[in-house]
């Protein structure tokens, strides 16, 4: 079968490694230039993540990870360190998106190369580009997330996302760059502190090239801060050449008035470690927080998997997770059954999971408006 996955992210990686696996012919086609590599931050390591990581043969990746034992709390008495915690793997996002990439045979995966329209007939699916040419398959995966095209062609008019009214600033430093009081603090924990309508977590993840040592690897901290009004969250995605931006800023956007900004405010607001943390990030990066559930999972010749379909709110850790279970059962399904039974099959599973996590994502999240 000829397969068309509108996309590059690891949804996309995902879903083209295993249905390439099974013998189809996938080319993914990524609008952005260069590909996705850099973009990414840490991840919690979750069952489903190990899952997709054995399914394609890169269980090594499992072990480029950085495990926390303890946790500390942040309050107003000072820090809590919790010793009972279970041990949890911190993963990083670029290791998982390299070896996925190196997965795709470069023909296969085609940069620049931007989706326009999907146009469903009988017996295939047309995908038109922006360059003006159409390409002929027999299925689409739409897993071009957020601000997805192939969403629109499955759930229609019904395919905006709901801004929740919350921003989450993010950054990755390398451990040695923070001072001496911070690493005592951060490293080797999973770090929390909360106030009102706002927290910040933090923890370690494997270096720029999947380095575990001590020494080489990154602090990733994240923090949830309201802009409700559509205003103010504007004023924070707007980048340093003064372009306002719909769902996030990459590394490198944020201007130096809004960094030292950012800096601050964490010195007036934050325990001193995570301060020292954002104080020591050259290019923080900023993500608007929204929700997206999809009426519909599949049309007759198109999935959604990963953000395409539910773009969950990032308290649950659950979003690469989500993309990794959406893309083993669209194969489990494709491999049993005729096209469109398999369809209707996939899209029951995971949309009744998709809403689950939604909606605890929804809960965990309400505090921050």
């Amino acid at each position: 079968m000829q397969i068309a996955v509108v996309g590059g992210s690891l949804a996309g990686l995902f879903t083209a490694t295993l249905l390439t696996q099974d013998g189809h012919d996938v080319a993914v086609y990524e609008r952005s230039l260069h590909g996705l590599e850099g973009r990414g931050a840490g991840l919690l390591g979750k069952r489903e993540t190990f899952a997709i990581l054995r399914a394609a043969g890169c269980e090594h990746v499992a072990r480029v990870g950085v495990v926390a034992r303890e946790r500390i709390v942040f309050g107003d008495t000072g820090p809590t360190i919790d010793q009972r915690m279970p041990p949890q793997m911190q993963l990083s996002w670029d290791s998982i998106y390299r070896v996925f990439r190196k997965r795709i045979a470069d023909g296969s995966c085609v940069l620049d190369r931007k989706v326009e329209h999907l146009r469903e007939e009988a017996d295939r699916v047309v995908v038109r580009f922006s360059n003006g040419s159409e390409a002929a398959v027999d299925l689409v995966i739409g897993a071009d997330g957020i601000a997805s095209v192939a969403r629109a062609a499955v759930d229609g008019q019904a395919a905006a996302n709901g801004y929740a009214g919350y921003v989450g600033w993010r950054g990755l430093v390398p451990e040695r760059d923070l001072p001496g009081f911070a690493a005592s603090d951060l490293l080797e924990r999973f770090a929390y502190f909360r106030m009102p309508h706002s927290h910040v977590i933090g923890f370690l993840v494997p270096g720029p090239s999947g380095e575990t040592e001590t020494g080489n690897r990154r602090y990733n901290w994240v923090w949830y801060r309201p802009a409700v009004e559509p205003t103010a969250r504007d004023e924070v995605l707007t980048d340093w050449e003064r372009r306002i931006h719909p769902y996030s800023l990459p590394p490198g956007a944020v201007s130096a008035h809004t960094r030292d900004g950012l800096v601050d405010d964490a010195k007036r607001l934050l325990p001193r470690s995570f301060a020292a943390a954002i104080e020591a990030t050259p290019q923080p990066f900023v993500q608007g927080i929204f929700d997206y559930e999809t009426e519909r999972m599949t049309s007759q010749r198109i999935a959604l998997v990963g953000d395409a379909a539910f773009v969950v709110r990032p308290h649950t850790g659950m979003g690469i997770a989500k993309a990794a279970a959406d893309a083993m059962a669209l194969r489990k399904h494709l491999a049993s059954a005729p096209l469109g039974e398999a369809l209707q099959r996939y899209g029951r599973e995971r949309r009744q999971a998709g809403a689950a996590i939604a909606a605890s994502g929804r809960e965990l999240g309400a505090h921050l408006v």
